[in-house]
């Protein structure tokens, strides 16, 4: 695999800002370092074993039988002069969804401050989807372990306070399915530090839709079958506008990741 040095730049891009294109400059299999230090890597294609759940979890998500909740994607077009909406928002409004599974963090301002897992359990349609994806976690658990061991041992020492009830896997406690979301920039403060996220590809006739990581200009692309795995706590990064090719395209990333509210929770 490519070593890739990651190496600060002066950049403007703030919180909350909409991420704008940007051609993909990682796209092919890569070790990403930070001060020599190994943080995450990229596979273009993921072993076949992986390719087939993802394509499992994928179609379920896209069927009736999983409960989405409805999603705008962060790119907006503005309103044209004669008030209408451009194609993105249109698209992204349509279309943008997504499903959370393994646990939920508290939700003070609604009435809710404890922690959960996701109502999608108790679905009983669901659980062909849940299990493809606990499958999925899995499997890209066994790749950290293989490609990056100190990581791996590092994760399951973070969640070691961790109950195993709130585990999705054994180095995550959650799951995002986000299908035509464009998210616009953030970092995930609510992660565990010092972890990884694994973010998987799914689309059929789109671009755009790649990860773009500012500090380092970086825009790693997101095609059908790709990985990635990197510390989303630590650095501010957004997401491409998501844009069809033909009609019914689009683009679904499955997500695992740790977050800071289940540690110690009984």
């Amino acid at each position: 695999m490519k070593k890739i040095e990651l190496i600060e730049i002066e950049h403007s891009v703030k919180i909350g800002d909409q991420c704008p294109a940007f051609e993909p400059n990682v796209t092919e299999d890569s070790l990403f370092y930070v001060d020599g230090k190994l943080i995450g890597f990229y596979l273009k294609q993921m072993p076949d074993k992986m390719c087939k759940l993802a394509d499992v979890a994928n179609a379920e998500f896209n069927s009736k039988r999983v409960p989405k909740e409805g999603r705008v994607g962060s790119h907006r077009n503005k309103r044209k002069s004669d008030g209408t909406l451009g194609e993105a928002k249109k698209w992204n409004a349509q279309c943008g969804r997504s499903t959370i599974i393994g646990g939920v963090p508290p939700q003070p301002h609604l009435g809710r401050p404890y922690v959960k897992n996701s109502t999608v359990h108790d679905v009983k349609s669901a659980q062909t989807f849940i299990k493809s994806m606990l499958l999925l976690a899995k499997e890209s658990e066994a790749l950290i372990l293989q490609i990056m061991p100190d990581q791996y041992a590092q994760q399951m020492e973070a969640l070691k306070d961790v109950s195993k009830k709130w585990k999705f896997g054994n180095l995550f406690t959650s799951s995002i399915s986000n299908y035509n979301v464009s998210a616009s920039f953030h970092k995930d403060v609510k992660n565990v530090p010092n972890t990884v996220n694994v973010i998987i590809c799914k689309r059929l006739n789109s671009k755009g839709g790649d990860l773009h990581v500012p500090d380092y200009g970086a825009t790693i692309g997101q095609v059908d079958n790709s990985i990635l795995v990197y510390p989303v706590w630590r650095n501010v990064h957004g997401v491409t506008p998501i844009e069809p090719t033909h009609e019914g395209g689009y683009r679904n990333s499955l997500v695992f990741y740790p977050l800071k509210a289940f540690l110690t929770k009984d």
